[in-house]
């Protein structure tokens, strides 16, 4: 069985980060291995979590895997809180990779032209080192303009999304894959492009009237790991925008549905029926 290791926080409440990649990653047959580097009580949106760091543990986690012989089919991070953290998983991928391993970046740092609360500059600049390394990186528009340098706008044209895309390939990133890229009114998903031969690919879903907490997480797990199956690249991102699109309308469709988080659990056999066609 082909295993992910997948490098990010816990929340306990609140559906992000590890909570959903784990689920997602067992799902699709692949296994899923976790470093945390961070418990939180809730995700960030709530306005006084509480947080235990574990980033001190995480290279001692990696060492006794190490002298054990564990090894990674892929190495998946998320959301990372500190440039220390950065800093660890650079090491971690140094370590682990190996001429198989896929190293697959979301660079989670912002969102609607803005950092999230406690990232800085600094910060940014160390994570373009972490991008820099990557065989696939999923940056949002947000983080793709920070990443580069690039003005953030809400009006977009396609070459926009090769500018951004051929200035993140140029930080050494083997694939960019820009998420949250509408190319037409009422559409949005994914744009891409391969830096070995600048060649652009992208895929669109009808754009649905909502936002929640972790939707980010819900499709890089799913590419990452759909990638591993050994699914093309282009299939794992149609993949990911499709589940990820019909579990946010799901989600919709629950009176109740949470403001805190997806209701992917409602639609993961949706998935393990999806990844069937493809292998």
């Amino acid at each position: 069985m082909k295993r992910i290791l997948t490098i990010q926080d816990i929340s306990c409440f609140g559906k992000c980060s590890i909570t959903i990649a784990l689920p997602v990653i067992s799902a699709m047959g692949v296994e899923g291995v976790i470093l945390p580097t961070a418990l939180f009580s809730t995700h960030t949106l709530f306005p006084d979590f509480k947080k235990i760091s574990l980033s001190e543990q995480m290279m001692a986690f990696a060492e006794q895997w190490k002298n054990n012989g564990i090894k990674f089919d892929a190495i998946y991070t998320g959301y990372l809180g500190s440039i220390e953290e950065i800093d660890t998983v650079l090491l971690l991928v140094d370590m682990f990779r190996d001429e198989n391993t896929l190293v697959f970046v979301d660079p989670v740092m912002g969102d609607n032209g803005k950092l999230y609360r406690g990232f800085d500059e600094k910060y940014v600049i160390r994570n373009r080192k972490l991008c820099g390394c990557a065989d696939i990186i999923v940056p949002n528009i947000t983080e793709a303009c920070m990443l580069t340098g690039t003005k953030y706008r809400e009006e977009r044209e396609e070459a926009y999304y090769v500018d951004l895309c051929g200035k993140l390939c140029d930080m050494g990133a083997k694939t960019t894959v820009l998420t949250g890229a509408s190319l037409s009114d009422g559409k949005t998903g994914v744009f891409g492009m391969r830096a070995s031969d600048r060649e652009t690919f992208s895929y669109q879903n009808d754009k649905v009237a909502a936002s929640f907490h972790g939707t980010g997480d819900l499709f890089a797990s799913t590419a990452a790991a759909a990638m591993v199956r050994g699914i093309a690249m282009g299939d794992a991102f149609r993949i990911a925008s499709d589940y990820t699109a019909e579990t946010i309308r799901a989600t919709m469709s629950n009176p109740d549905h949470p403001w805190y988080g997806v209701d992917f659990e409602s639609t993961l056999p949706m998935l393990i029926g999806m990844t069937a066609k493809y292998l």
